[in-house]
């Protein structure tokens, strides 16, 4: 008589998919620091070298604010779950307007910071489009409501 074994169920595929989920929070746990502190910061603070930069390209005070606004609001949108996915994907549109404006006003100086931003971000997106249907859902619940 011949025994059967049964192998137990594999787990490593679960515990990678654990890893994954806690790597993409990390991921965005530091951009999030990264909007909040190194970029929004300095705007929203008039740090010369946001100031002066806003300065040279005829933006001014407003356009310096405004765009610190939205990376903060970008940044903590980031950590709250059903608006991750929304949040990484306007973050990148700033860096597609951050990589324009590299190259238009600063001949290509830094050019490549929000490219390469643009790759995590739009990573986030997709790997938390999930929330997108609960956050269509909140949206709608609140319309009917009023």
């Amino acid at each position: 008589m011949s025994e059967t074994t049964t192998s137990p169920v594999p787990t490593a595929p679960a515990r990678g998919r654990g890893g994954l989920r806690v790597a993409l929070r990390v991921v965005q746990v530091l951009l999030a620091l990264f909007f909040a502190v190194a970029s929004a910061l300095p705007k929203l603070i008039a740090h010369s070298s946001a100031a002066d930069t806003f300065a040279e390209m005829g933006w001014g005070d407003a356009g310096m604010y405004a765009i610190g606004v939205l990376e903060l609001t970008g940044a903590v949108a980031l950590l709250v779950p059903v608006l991750q996915s929304v949040a990484a994907t306007a973050l990148s549109a700033l860096m597609v307007g951050a990589f324009v404006v590299q190259l238009s006003y600063f001949d290509g100086a830094n050019a490549a910071t929000p490219l390469i931003l643009m790759v995590p971000l739009l990573i986030v997106a997709r790997a938390r489009r999930g929330h997108n249907e609960e956050l269509r859902r909140l949206l709608r619940d609140r319309v009917r409501r009023g």
